[in-house]
């Protein structure tokens, strides 16, 4: 219990300039927050300037020879009903998945590059940003290099010393 209204007095006063103190830190700290924010954002800019200065975008994929690149689309393209690839599924389900809409949509094998490139992401879509330009020259290739690049995610059979554990 407060003896007396002094007591109550010092408290307040002992309070208040805490509170003070605390309102001044708060203005400095938020004063110190503006100037790395400003510097940040300086930064930010800098760096995307310099990337772009040394990387110019891309307007089309060029790992595709210039023939592929060339190939009309279809007239009669159906869009696909096959999900995206992000490179943790198996590689062999998802092209027979795309070659089956491939076959009800038609189009030539130029054609299927480009459909197939569209089904990439995450994973998949760096992969493929990273083939050297004009390195691909046909399906079968393309195929090729994408079972390999993500051979690890094939569904295996079970054998039967697998199933010998369980019961």
């Amino acid at each position: 219990m407060l003896n007396s209204s002094a007591e109550v007095h010092v408290i307040l006063g002992g309070v208040m300039n805490c509170l003070l103190r605390s309102m001044w830190y708060n203005a400095e700290l938020c004063k110190t927050n503006e100037k790395l924010c400003k510097s940040l954002h300086q930064r930010v800019e800098r760096s995307n300037r310099e990337r772009s200065l040394s990387f110019p975008a891309r307007n089309s994929p060029k790992q595709f020879s210039k023939e592929i690149m060339d190939e009309p689309v279809s007239a009669h393209y159906i869009t696909l009903k096959i999900s995206f690839f992000t490179g943790i599924e198996d590689p062999e389900n998802h092209l027979t998945a795309f070659n089956a809409q491939m076959i009800l949509s038609g189009g030539t094998d130029g054609f299927q590059y480009k459909i197939f490139m569209g089904t990439f992401t995450c994973t998949s879509l760096q992969w493929f940003s990273g083939i050297l330009d004009g390195q691909i020259i046909s399906f079968s290739q393309f195929s090729t290099m994408f079972r390999e690049q993500f051979s690890a995610n094939k569904v295996k059979c079970p054998r039967t010393y697998d199933l010998i554990g369980v019961r």
